[in-house]
């Protein structure tokens, strides 16, 4: 069969799939059906992949990941050398089998909550590769004196450690009080502290703690999909409030009908890296002590800054006890520690301890153990120091790399704390095709509409990622996203 045809043909069967659905996926059940209706016999030679995404407007990737799931489900074969064919084992079937679902894609069964999750997910399956944001550079983790401390705490002697907790492990709490106070100049106990598995977790909790069903929620836009999934999933009305040069920025008309709960990231925004300023943030907290709000503010990446002033948190500015701090060591340590820690003010101690115990579980009491002496030992400050100078070239590069090759034509945000930069267009780019190019070029990024909960006042731009990317591979990854952006400067220009 002619291949002008056969993309016709699936051109056909693409309309008919369901949008919410990823574009592999998508992509996946065309062929398949095509080839079960019989409209692609056995035998059949497809198109390569790349002249099939040429063709279909689509990443390679996705062609090659369709490719494979069919390959995997025997719905083709191929030849070393000579293609792919649909397979001719169809033809010795009486009838063509009855397709198995392919995992993941059933939604009727799901609650209308479930439904919303499962198709609001941003999150991506890539977590490696240059430019992949907010994954920090694991090869650099001090591995030797981590397996020791763990050793020292999984052995017999210290069985205990393997129990159910409650309220966490004490001295892991006396030593973030120590560093908070030291660094963020926080003054809290360590009766005030929880420990929980990841910043997703704290979030959760403050919204069963604190509020009801229906009630309003803030978070920042453009800002983490995360927290925003969390609050949704929680039954709350999410209402995303725009930012400006001086961080989130509601209008009086937004007070008038205000929050039950905030998300904020006051000390580097994510994505863009804005500080809240801060008359900003003493407007924040005058609001929230009127109306009686909640303030979560996630500190995700205090450690990571590139200059020799912390900002103090909006934790130790508040005067009547309205933020919960939240910290993370996905960013300093290793993302799959999974471990995090909330400060919570003095009086919802008690309701807090209880609500994490009953809710979750509290466990995790060897790597809390270990975690404890990496601290008190001087371990961690010694490493973020260390990573700190690695990720400073790093991001260094990035900024001398692009900034040479694309010049005016991007803006940069951010940059001084984090692991990514944010790079902004003037030029009307369509940020989702560009991201999904570099893809195809080998080049990871993501696109900055994708954090905005109302597409349609969203700014086109890059988030890239530079921490976790060697310093002799910047270069060239950032080479070839360059041309890509030119590419799509080039289109836009000719559309305007």
């Amino acid at each position: 069969m002619d291949n002008r045809l056969i993309v016709e043909l699936l051109q056909q069967h693409l309309t008919r799939q369901p949008e919410g659905l990823m574009l592999r996926i998508r992509t996946f059940l065309a062929l398949r059906q095509a080839i079960l209706d019989g409209q692609l016999p056995p035998g059949t030679r497809l198109p390569g992949t790349r002249s099939l995404s040429r063709d279909l407007g689509m990443g390679r990737n996705t062609v090659l990941r369709a490719y494979e799931q069919l390959f995997a489900e025997g719905y083709i074969e191929g030849l070393i050398g000579d293609g792919s064919y649909v397979s001719e084992a169809l033809q010795r079937v009486g009838r063509h089998p009855t397709p198995k679902r392919l995992v993941g894609t059933r939604r009727e069964g799901l609650s209308r909550r479930g439904g919303e999750i499962a198709a609001a997910s941003s999150s991506s399956r890539i977590q490696r590769g240059a430019f992949m944001p907010g994954v920090p550079d694991t090869e650099s983790f001090p591995f030797a004196i981590w397996r020791r401390l763990l050793s020292k705490y999984f052995q017999p002697a210290q069985s205990h450690l393997l129990q159910y907790a409650h309220g966490g492990y004490g001295p892991l709490k006396v030593a973030l009080a120590e560093y908070l106070h030291v660094t963020r100049m926080m003054k809290c106990s360590p009766r005030q502290i929880l420990i929980l598995n990841g910043s997703h977790q704290a979030v959760d909790l403050c919204a069963r703690m604190l509020t009801d069903h229906g009630d309003r929620a803030w978070i920042e836009e453009p800002g983490y999909w995360g927290s925003r999934n969390v609050l949704r999933a929680a039954g709350l009305d999410v209402r995303a409030i725009p930012l400006d040069a001086g961080g989130i920025a509601p209008t009086p008309e937004d007070w008038e009908a205000p929050p039950r709960i905030m998300c904020l990231s006051p000390s580097s925004q994510y994505p863009t890296g804005v500080v809240l300023s801060l008359e900003r943030r003493l407007e924040v907290l005058e609001q929230a002590e009127r109306c009686g709000a909640w303030i979560i503010e996630d500190d995700y990446d205090n450690e990571l800054r590139y200059h020799n002033q912390p900002l103090a948190s909006l934790f130790g500015l508040s005067r009547t006890q309205r933020v919960i701090y939240v910290g993370t060591l996905s960013k300093v340590m290793f993302p799959g520690l999974r471990l995090s820690y909330m400060v919570v003010p003095e009086d919802l101690v008690d309701a807090f301890s209880i609500g994490n115990a009953e809710l979750f579980r509290e466990g995790r009491m060897v790597d809390q153990a270990a975690l404890a002496e990496f601290i008190d030992s001087g371990h961690f400050t010694a490493h973020i120091k260390r990573m700190r100078g690695i990720y400073r070239t790093r991001r260094d590069i990035l900024l001398d790399e692009l900034g040479t090759r694309l010049g005016n034509s991007v803006r940069v945000s951010g940059g001084h704390a984090g692991l990514q930069l944010v790079y902004l267009f003037d030029a009307p780019v369509d940020d989702a095709a560009l991201a999904a190019d570099a893809l195809a070029d080998g080049v990871v990024v993501r696109p900055l509409s994708l954090y905005y909960m109302d597409r349609s006042r969203s700014e086109p731009g890059l988030n890239l990622g530079f921490a976790a990317v060697p310093d002799d591979l910047i270069r060239p990854a950032a080479v070839k996203l360059a041309r890509v952006v030119e590419t799509h400067l080039e289109k836009a220009a000719r559309r305007g």
